[in-house]
């Protein structure tokens, strides 16, 4: 008795040690994506915000969502992104290098709002939801209710995305081909 009560204590103690971790790793993350000067570096540090998300669906226990997080975003999507990065070289723009202050106080205060809305959102929202545990069925997470989900209630989001990272692709493209204006003249 004493035994399985301590196996559970120190179970807790690891499951919510993983979720500080990586909730930790996720908001650190996700600051070094918008931060980072070098656009390769912030694709560096979206996929380790994309791995702690992986985490964190794995101790909600969703397998296959977690693992769609890992092969979709942070394998294909991420490499696409790398490969534009690469296609463009050094003439990616840096919004947060060298830009005059207002813009980088405006930002911060954007997000700060932002993130104001979202506490207050999530707060009114739950009330007392939080408080009481509901029940989750067993199908949780498995790829025939994702299935279900992204082909009948969210299609349209799904298709919509699909579309913005081909268009995304097809700019990044546009504008790795274009020489500017001032290389233009040096070669000439």
């Amino acid at each position: 008795m004493i035994l399985a009560s301590f196996t559970d204590d120190v179970g807790n103690v690891l499951v919510w040690a993983i979720w500080v971790g990586a909730a930790f790793a996720f908001i650190a993350s996700g600051i070094a994506v918008i931060s980072f000067g070098d656009p390769f570096y912030s694709a560096l540090a979206l996929i380790v915000n994309l791995a702690s998300l992986a985490v964190l669906y794995l101790l909600l226990e969703s397998e296959f969502v977690a693992a769609a997080q890992v092969l979709v975003y942070a394998g294909a999507v991420i490499i696409m992104f790398l490969f534009v990065i690469a296609y463009l070289g050094g003439r990616a723009d840096t919004p947060w290098v060298g830009g005059p202050r207002f813009q980088t106080v405006g930002a911060v205060l954007a997000a700060g709002a932002i993130a104001v809305e979202v506490i207050v959102v999530v707060t009114l929202k739950a009330a007392d939801a939080l408080g009481s545990v509901h029940p989750i069925s067993a199908s949780f997470g498995s790829p025939a209710t994702v299935g279900r989900l992204f082909l009948s209630d969210h299609l349209l989001a799904f298709e919509v995305t699909s579309i913005v990272l081909l268009v995304a692709a097809i700019g990044g493209v546009v504008l790795g081909r274009s020489v500017p204006s001032e290389q233009r003249a040096e070669a000439e």
